[in-house]
């Protein structure tokens, strides 16, 4: 039932966000507070083309994945696109797919096309690019959402080869800086690089190692590959995902020597492992520095650093520690607070399309499981087989804030009536996580009821139900969420069956779904 939005993002419709490679009107960065994004956009990697920046980030087994977010000024975002739609490449039946997939990729603009290069440690080094993007009038080029997306393109086959950052050089030749998964490769704590050919898409120098972190900086990764005034510089954390740093190297030659220096850590704040992101600049002459933080069961949050560059080395927030407010006294707006409360909304479910910010563990379902019935502005979930380990195929998810919350949905379950079946599915909303499970399991009365997930900033849970929603009964009890297999604690839907062989399912009616931050 279709009701009043209070949120207008439409992930397929967005067009009016658009940008010119040329010189457009300059948008200063405005006051803000970190995090500029709490919520679980790991290994983040960020680029501008003309005066909009594109973010993207590790998505594993999530689709749509390689999720693109866009803004104007580095702070307030927007979901306009994800580069893998419907299927993890390289997925076969039978794969394990928690926490494998899609890890540490970096986003760049070149010849007219956007390219996401990202590693995947069981299969190699992919590339993703958009099609040509299209020119105006006026011979500029402009973005318009969603991008046209041409198939992966396996360039690595290697086992454990990740976090791959390519570089178009001066002279035309194309280099893939990359780390290793210790857990395939079976050595970590090294960096390699690569020549790639002149289209970017296969191999012309095979990898070779670079850097060597054993002694000083273990667990290196995360490459991501910049030339600046003469020199190339490879950017990189280490030290592990929540206690570690950020290295920047630099040298004349992109084979090395490299020099090194640690550009951002802890130090006295309250900002454990500042690391693992990329570098970009305004127009006006601005540099920054994007990275997450790990903080549990919310997964990996991201913040933004300023950057100076003195004598060829970038300094990164206060003196080489990540800050947690900064001021813009240039605009009249000192307000701090990021719009990043604009991620949680209201979906009417009007649309024949899901919308982006709603993932699935790809290649594991198959395409009867849900259905989006635009014209009643319902999105109708059909009942699947759990399998031996107790997986359910068919849940829809959303990353939770690092805030406290409320999600809602107003559901009717209606199960198959067969007496065969009976007892056999259950439906309902579900916090999901890589040790435990959550379920609020919506009641058998055919009936439109309500489900309701209340959360606090500690991740910590507590589910009710409503037949009117306005009288809430409270459902077990408080619970801990805990993150998943490298990502964040999510919540969503679910419907589900046993083992019994049938040749029809129920199903569960979604009328709406609602996220509110506090």
């Amino acid at each position: 039932m279709k009701k009043n939005k209070s949120f207008t993002i439409l992930a397929f419709t967005i067009c009016s966000l658009i940008c010119s490679f040329g010189n457009l009107a300059n948008a200063s960065v405005p006051s803000y507070t970190n995090p500029i994004l709490p919520y679980d956009y790991s290994d983040p990697d960020v680029c501008r083309i003309g005066d909009t920046y594109l973010m993207t980030s590790s998505s594993f087994n999530n689709v749509p994945g390689l999720q693109i977010l866009a803004s104007k000024d580095l702070v307030h975002w927007q979901i306009v696109d994800a580069a893998i739609r419907y299927r993890l490449p390289g997925y076969e039946e039978g794969d394990k797919v928690a926490g494998n997939f899609v890890w540490a990729p970096a986003i760049r603009e070149h010849d007219g096309r956007i390219w996401i290069y990202y590693g995947d440690p069981d299969r190699g080094i992919y590339c993703i690019r958009s099609k040509g993007l299209p020119v105006t009038g006026n011979g500029l080029r402009e973005l318009k959402f969603p991008l046209e997306w041409e198939e992966p393109v396996l360039i690595i086959a290697a086992k454990g080869y990740i976090d791959p950052c390519p570089l178009w050089d001066d002279d035309g030749r194309v280099y893939l800086s990359h780390g290793v998964a210790g857990s395939r490769f079976g050595l970590k704590s090294v960096l390699m690089m690569a020549e790639l050919s002149s289209d970017g898409l296969s191999v012309k120098v095979p990898s070779r190692i670079i850097f060597d972190g054993h002694e000083e900086h273990p667990t290196c990764e995360g490459t991501k590959l910049y030339k600046r005034n003469g020199y190339y510089y490879l950017m990189h954390p280490a030290g592990g995902v929540s206690t570690g740093w950020q290295v920047v190297q630099r040298a004349k030659n992109i084979y090395g020597p490299y020099e090194l220096k640690i550009t951002l850590a802890q130090g006295n704040t309250a900002i454990n492992g500042p690391h693992q992101g990329g570098w970009v600049d305004t127009q006006d002459g601005e540099n920054w520095f994007i990275h997450f933080q790990d903080v549990g069961a919310a997964g990996r949050i991201v913040h933004m650093q300023p950057v100076k560059w003195v004598n060829n080395w970038p300094v990164m927030g206060q003196d080489g520690e990540p800050v947690l407010e900064i001021k813009n006294e240039k605009l009249k707006n000192k307000n701090s607070q990021p719009t990043w409360s604009n991620f949680a909304r209201r979906d009417e479910f009007d649309t024949p399309e899901l919308a982006l910010d709603w993932q699935w563990a790809g290649g594991r379902v198959k395409p009867q499981w849900y259905f989006c019935d635009a014209a009643k502005g319902i999105l109708r979930l059909y009942s699947a087989p759990r399998e031996e380990d107790d997986w359910m195929p068919n849940m829809l998810l959303q990353k939770i804030p690092y805030a406290a919350f409320t999600a809602t949905a107003r559901v009717r379950f209606m199960p198959n009536k067969d007496k065969k079946m009976a007892g056999a599915e259950q439906a309902g909303m579900i916090v999901t996580g890589k040790k435990a499970s959550f379920r609020l399991e919506a009641p058998v009365t055919d009936q439109w009821c309500y489900l309701r997930l209340e959360m606090d900033d500690k991740q910590r849970g507590q589910f009710y139900t409503s037949m009117d929603g306005e009288n809430w009964a409270k459902v077990g009890e408080p619970f801990q969420a805990v993150e998943g297999h490298w990502i964040g604690a999510q919540v969503g839907l679910f419907c589900t069956r046993d083992t019994r062989r049938f040749n029809d399912a129920g199903w569960l009616d979604v009328d709406w779904f609602d996220i509110n931050v506090e």
